[in-house]
């Protein structure tokens, strides 16, 4: 158990505008910093801000990685990369220790379980991790996952091997097995899918062990893919509803959410404190019965074994999710890039493979088709 009390709404870094803008924040309540090297300046900019921040009034965590983009170190780092990227981040932080530091994004650089694994529990890093700790350069060893692959299976491996304080899980009100009544039409899709033993994802079983180890749970990916972030129903933000479902789950800490903007934070806290009520219950059934169709659940993956060309369905459409609604448009474009498979195989495909092989119901060729001509400009 960390003992850190960390905001129950807190600032992911991704998109941090201004070292100002981490004060304003701080200045609002929150006390949770989430970055890492491949976060663009965000490193450099909370260390701007850092003139101005009392140090033990504030939780910054960040990663093994480096700076270039998807720079989480793979299996077979040495221990002095593992060094040399914690005090590389500390001079742009400009702080002497990080409260949090994660193995970053684990199940997205091989599909395989035992290479995830290796990179997971690496000695290297692991010793790395006892020499940081015993200097005073990191507090706790946190892992995070939002797959696209063995996302429930890496974590829980993780809580119970004893060596990580913190889990960070993509968490939040639709992509999961143990979805809410609310949720009453895209439940009755899911309960169907279990019937045709399509595999699905469950929550249920890594938060309660989670919380009887005392490893610490941090959630992200909770806006359920943050579609139309204008979107309300009788005038009422669906954002704070979709917090407070998360929030009401004793075995989470706290969540991370990107910001990026005044009125994104003043949207956002909102949420803070407050109990899940019947009208945000009405919100997010109205939610899902909306985008239900549209949103790919992030870690899932299940879908992919059914393409013989081998296309990278889930990770394709999260960054189709970073280019329409998370303001990431070069970010997104890169990334499809550097993909070892791509959609483009999706355009001369007769057969349509994948079919129904979404267990939540999407129209997976047609939003690839979509995902192919948004992240390459072509038409």
């Amino acid at each position: 158990e960390t003992g850190l009390k960390m905001s129950d709404i807190s600032l992911g870094c991704g998109k941090l505008p201004s070292p100002s803008f981490v004060l304003r924040a701080i200045d609002r309540g929150i006390n949770y910093l989430d970055t890492a090297p491949d976060y663009g300046p965000s490193e450099d900019l909370i260390g701007e801000a850092m003139k101005r921040i009392q140090r033990d009034k504030i939780i910054i965590a960040s990663k093994f990685c480096r700076p270039q983009r998807r720079g989480h170190l793979p299996y077979g780092s040495a221990k002095k990369d593992y060094v040399s990227a914690v005090e590389k981040s500390l001079s742009r932080l400009k702080t002497d220790y990080l409260d949090i530091c994660f193995v970053h994004s684990v199940g997205s650089l091989s599909k395989d379980f035992k290479e995830e694994k290796k990179r997971l529990f690496d000695e290297e890093m692991l010793s790395a991790s006892a020499a940081l700790k015993k200097s005073g350069k990191i507090r706790f060893l946190a892992v995070s996952s939002h797959g696209p692959d063995n996302m429930e299976e890496l974590l829980m491996a993780a809580v119970k091997s004893g060596h990580f304080d913190v889990i960070m899980p993509v968490f939040n009100f639709m992509a999961f097995q143990d979805i809410p009544d609310i949720l009453s039409d895209v439940k009755k899709e899911v309960e169907a899918a279990a019937k045709k033993k399509r595999a699905f994802l469950n929550s249920t079983d890594l938060l309660k062990e989670a919380k009887k180890r005392k490893v610490g749970v941090v959630a992200m990916k909770t806006l359920a893919g943050a579609m139309d972030l204008s979107f309300e129903k009788n005038g009422v933000p669906y954002q704070p509803a979709a917090f407070r479902w998360i929030l009401s789950h004793p075995e989470v800490s706290g969540l991370v959410i990107t910001i990026k903007t005044v009125s994104e934070l003043d949207l956002y806290l909102t949420a803070s404190g407050g109990g899940l009520t019947a009208e945000d219950q009405r919100i997010l059934g109205f939610y899902a019965k909306r985008f239900g169709k549209e949103y790919c659940r992030t870690g899932c993956n299940k879908c992919e074994s059914e393409c013989p060309g081998g296309v990278e369905i889930a990770t394709s459409l999260r960054y189709q999710m970073y280019f329409l609604d998370y303001g990431m448009e070069k970010r997104a474009m890169e990334s499809y890039a550097r993909l070892r498979k791509n959609a483009e195989s999706c355009l001369d495909c007769e057969q349509e493979y994948c079919a129904g092989a979404c267990s939540y119901g999407l129209p997976l060729r047609a939003l690839l088709l979509e995902t192919h001509k948004n992240l390459t400009l072509k038409a």
